[in-house]
């Protein structure tokens, strides 16, 4: 048996936040007792990122909401993982649902992303998940494993441990319907044996993959108590102080 997989909550503030709420947020999570065998790590709009690592306690990890497959140029409107480590913050989301499908970023741009950000000396939370219609449709393992492949692809055998795997069922986030815990233990499980397959049992076992879409205080517990579930990635219930609860799922 490997060592167990330390439990890991990302809060995506997405597109929210002025300096005096980010400064409500970092009170709650100072004054918060939080479970210190959870990773927690806040990804702010990229204009606070320097500010919101400088303000928030060490223990708790910033990430950048995306970056660019380049480290300069001429790319306007871009952010680089040079850039995002130069201010101080070491991880980044990549892939999320709505890069995908409200900004149109392809399977392949985000895997060129990901293998960027990890050569860059950044770790990173790459986002898969399906749609409604394709988990109607049957499609869902297809969907999420054509997604992680062209991650996984990007991904060499040593950088693996820079890698949180968020799996985000597009159906459920922010709709307030929530995988249920089966629903998700069961994605979670293939998502592994598919790591397990296709990169290395090594990989699958210690590579943690972590859950988001309508995550609260009301049903974190339920879902941390799943196996395969290594986490959250929480989007805006990361704004209210409930989000010390969602850290607190397995206390």
């Amino acid at each position: 048996m490997s060592a167990p997989r330390n439990f890991f909550v990302g809060g995506n503030w997405k597109l929210n936040g002025n300096k005096q709420e980010i400064g409500n947020i970092i009170n709650f999570l100072t004054a918060g007792n939080l479970d210190p065998n959870t990773e927690v790590v806040c990804a702010p709009p990229t204009i606070y990122l320097e500010h919101v690592r400088k303000t928030l306690p060490s223990s708790v990890g910033v990430a950048a909401q995306n970056c660019y497959k380049v480290p300069k140029g001429a790319f306007t409107g871009e952010t680089s993982p040079a850039m995002i480590k130069d201010v101080g913050v070491e991880w980044a989301i990549l892939g999320h649902s709505e890069r995908r499908n409200v900004f149109g970023e392809s399977d392949e741009l985000i895997g060129a992303k990901v293998g960027h950000a990890l050569e860059a000396g950044l770790k990173v939370i790459p986002c898969i998940g399906e749609k409604l219609e394709e988990r109607e449709s049957g499609k869902t393992e297809e969907v999420v494993f054509r997604q992680l492949k062209a991650i996984a692809d990007n991904i060499k055998p040593d950088q693996w441990q820079n890698v949180v795997i968020a799996y985000e069922p597009v159906w459920a986030i922010g709709t307030g319907k929530t995988a249920s815990p089966a629903q998700a233990q069961e994605i979670h499980v293939k998502l592994r044996k598919w790591l397990n397959d296709n990169v290395s049992t090594d990989v699958a076992q210690k590579t943690r993959i972590i859950y988001g879409g309508s995550v609260t205080a009301d049903n974190c517990r339920e879902l941390a108590r799943e196996g395969d579930i290594d986490g959250f990635l929480v989007g805006g219930a990361s704004l209210k102080p409930d989000f010390v609860q969602i850290v607190n799922a397995r206390q």
